[in-house]
């Protein structure tokens, strides 16, 4: 499965991870590549859970890219 995730740098230089498909899916990690492998484990952990209670895996947040002029 995929799972869009957004990544970003917080003040302490820190990286926050988290998944919007799956709320309150949120990890970090002190570089982009930590961060990235804890929200992959987060999101594992998620989806066992739901699997454990019998609850149903949200549907992917569609997405698109536009362009505007400045």
């Amino acid at each position: 499965m995929k799972f869009r995730i957004i990544i970003e740098q917080d003040e302490d230089g820190n990286y926050i991870a988290q998944c919007p498909t799956l709320p309150g899916c949120i990890s970090q990690g002190k570089t982009r590549e930590e961060a990235l492998t804890n929200i992959k484990d987060a999101i594992y952990g998620y989806l066992a859970s739901l699997k454990k209670h019998d609850e149903p895996i949200p549907p992917a947040i569609e997405e698109e890219t536009v362009e505007v002029s400045v």
